[in-house]
């Protein structure tokens, strides 16, 4: 599963950083934690833009 979710943040990721509300997308769609999407954007260096949560 980790790999499915690192492969979506690489398609969604736009010059390096990914919006919040695209990174709690992924993890809803394949039914994942968020913190399983942010440590993988960590493992990619994709930064998480305009979290409106705090969730990442």
């Amino acid at each position: 599963m980790k790999d499915k979710v690192l492969e979506e943040i690489k398609k969604k990721t736009i010059n390096g950083k990914l919006p919040c509300s695209v990174a709690r997308m992924i993890a809803e769609e394949l039914d994942v934690p968020y913190k399983t999407v942010g440590e993988a954007a960590d493992k990619l260096k994709v930064k998480i833009t305009s979290c409106q949560l705090g969730c990442f």
